[in-house]
C-alpha cells in the first residue's frame, strides 16, 4: 500500500517480499498506492456510497507482534466513501444493509504459531502480507441472524469479483470477516454488551460462528449472567468460540493523522472516470438474462453468482454451434448443462469454471449432436464426463466408444422384443392400466443399448408391441 513490494506473496518464503517500509524501519517515508485508492472508490461506487472530496490516513495504535510499526496506517474519520447500501433477498424479499463506510489501510504481518517437541509454544513473523492495501466494507447493524450474515458476504464478494479488485478467496485471506454479533431483551431498545469474533476463513465457518456465539450469548443471558464487550476467535475444530481479549474502544487506538502522507483531494472528474470503468455489476446482468435470454429468475442468479460461470454461459451463446439450437432450446439448454452436469463435476474436482478443460465450443457442440439425434441425451453426461476430464473433442469420444445414436427401426424392435419378453411383470401391469410400467420398460430399452437408442422411437415401438400383445 505504500511502498513497492510485490502482494503476489502466497507461494513465496517467509519474509522475502519485504522493504524497509513494510518492515517498518526508522526514517522510511511512505508513498500512497494510486491504484489501490481507485480500486477502493470503484467498490464505494459500486455499494451506493458517497465519494468524500476530502480524505486523510491516520495513525491506530496498538502493541501487538504482528504490527511491524507499532501503528497502522489507516482511515478514521475521514474514510473514502461513507454511507452506502447492498441488497439481499430475505424469505423471497429484498432487503437494504446499510454500509456504513469503505475505507483502506495496510495490512499486518502473519503470525505462525508452533509448538517445539518439547511443548513450548512459539510464534514466528512473516512480513511478506505486511503493507498490502486492505480495503475494509463496515456495515450497518442491519443484519438479523447468520443466514443474513452469509447472503450479505456472499453478495458482497460476488461484487468485489466483478470489479475485478479482489479475489475473493477466503482460504487464501483475499476475503475476510470479522463479525460483531450481539442480543437484544424482547421489547428492549438496546443491544447487550457486542462481541467480535475472528479467525473465520469460509461462509460456512462464518454461519456456524454466529450460530454458537448466538447461543451462548443467550445461555449466559437467560442465567443473569453479565455479557462483556470483547473479542473471540472461532475455533473450527471444536466448533465453538474462545475469548482472545477485551474488545477496543476507538479512543484506545490513540488516532491521530498521519503525518507523513498529505489529505488526499478527491476530484469529481476522477471519480466520474472511475465510474465510467464500472463493470457490468451481478443484479443488472440477473435481470438481463432474464430479459434477454428468457431466462428463469432461479438460473439467472445461479448464474450471475460466479463472474466466471455467467461469462462462461455468455460464451456459450457466441459459439457457432450455438447459433444452430433451436431459438426455444438456446439459453435454457446451456444453463441447464452449466447449472447441472459441469457444475457436479466442478465441485467433485474443485476445479474453478475458467480452469475446465471443456471450451464453450466443446459444450454448445455435444448440445448440437444432441438436438441432431446423433447422442442421446442419457449417453451425453458419460460423453461429457470424459471431455471434462480430458479436454478432447465430443466427435471422437463418440467414434471411439461407439456411442452414437441407434436411429435404426428394425435393431431398436429386435430389444424392444427382448425386453418384453424378460419384464412379463411390467408387462402385465401396463395392460392392467399401470402407466408408470411404460417408463420402466424403456428404461430397460435404454440400459439395453447404453443409452444409444432414440428414445422417442422406444416409446413409439413399445406401445405399438404392447398393443399386439
Amino acid at each position: 500500500m505504500f511502498c513497492r513490494c510485490s502482494s503476489d506473496y502466497a507461494d513465496a518464503p517467509p519474509n522475502t517480499h519485504v522493504c524497509p517500509v513494510c518492515l517498518g524501519m526508522p526514517g522510511v517515508l511512505p508513498t500512497i498506492n494510486q491504484q489501490a485508492v481507485e480500486h477502493t472508490i470503484m467498490t464505494a461506487l459500486a455499494l451506493n456510497c458517497t465519494i468524500s472530496d476530502y480524505t486523510k490516513f491516520d495513525r491506530k495504535n496498538y502493541p501487538y507482534p504482528d504490527l511491524m510499526k507499532g501503528y497502522q496506517i489507516s482511515q478514521y474519520d475521514a474514510p473514502l466513501g461513507p454511507g452506502g447500501w447492498l441488497t439481499i433477498e430475505v424469505n423471497g424479499k429484498n432487503r437494504k444493509i446499510g454500509i456504513t463506510r469503505v475505507h483502506l489501510e495496510e495490512d499486518v504481518a502473519k503470525l505462525i504459531h508452533h509448538t517445539s517437541p518439547g511443548g513450548e509454544s512459539y510464534s514466528l513473523v512473516d512480513v511478506n502480507r505486511s503493507g498490502v492495501p486492505l480495503m475494509e466494507v463496515v456495515s450497518e447493524p442491519d443484519l438479523r441472524s447468520p443466514e443474513e450474515a452469509r447472503q450479505y458476504l456472499t453478495k458482497l464478494r460476488s461484487i468485489l469479483r466483478y470489479l475485478g479488485v479482489s479475489t475473493g478467496n477466503m482460504e487464501e485471506g483475499s476475503f475476510r470477516c470479522d463479525a460483531n454479533i450481539s442480543i437484544r431483551p424482547e421489547n428492549s431498545p438496546e443491544c447487550m454488551a457486542r462481541v467480535e469474533v475472528k479467525n473465520m476463513n469460509s461462509f460456512k465457518a462464518v454461519y456456524q460462528a454466529l450460530e454458537y456465539e448466538a447461543r451462548r450469548q443467550r445461555k449466559l443471558a437467560e442465567a443473569g449472567k453479565r455479557l462483556t464487550q470483547e473479542t473471540r476467535g472461532w475455533v473450527q475444530e471444536n466448533g465453538r468460540t474462545v475469548s482472545q481479549r477485551s474488545k477496543e474502544y476507538a479512543h484506545d487506538y490513540r488516532y491521530f493523522p498521519e503525518p507523513d502522507l498529505p489529505p488526499l483531494v478527491i476530484s469529481q472528474d476522477w471519480v466520474e472516470e472511475i465510474r465510467s470503468k464500472l463493470p457490468e455489476l451481478p443484479e443488472a446482468r440477473r435481470d438481463r438474462f432474464v430479459a434477454e435470454y428468457n431466462l428463469p429468475l432461479y438460473d439467472a442468479n445461479l448464474l450471475i453468482s460466479s463472474k466466471a460461470m455467467a461469462d462462461y454461459f455468455e460464451a456459450c451463446l457466441k459459439t457457432r454451434e450455438y447459433i444452430k439450437l433451436p431459438q426455444d432450446r438456446k439459453a435454457k439448454e446451456v444453463s441447464n448443462w452449466l447449472l447441472g452436469e459441469f457444475n457436479r463435476l466442478l465441485n467433485a474436482t474443485s476445479t474453478e469454471i475458467k480452469d475446465s478443460r471443456v471450451s464453450p465450443e466443446q459444450l454448445c457442440q455435444l448440445l448440437y449432436l444432441i438436438y441432431k439425434g446423433i447422442i442421446s441425451g442419457t449417453s451425453a453426461k458419460p460423453i461429457f464426463e470424459e471431455m471434462f476430464n480430458t479436454g478432447k473433442q465430443a466427435t471422437d469420444i463418440i467414434t471411439r466408444r461407439g456411442l452414437s445414436q441407434i436411429g435404426d427401426t428394425q435393431e431398436v424392435k429386435e430389444v424392444v422384443s427382448q425386453v418384453i419378453a424378460a419384464n412379463a411383470q411390467a408387462v402385465a401391469d401396463y395392460k392392467a392400466g399401470k402407466t408408470p410400467a411404460l417408463k420402466f420398460l424403456v428404461g430397460q430399452v435404454m440400459k439395453a443399448t447404453r443409452g444409444r437408442a432414440n428414445p422417442k422411437l422406444v416409446n413409439e415401438l413399445l406401445e405399438r408391441k404392447l398393443k399386439e400383445e
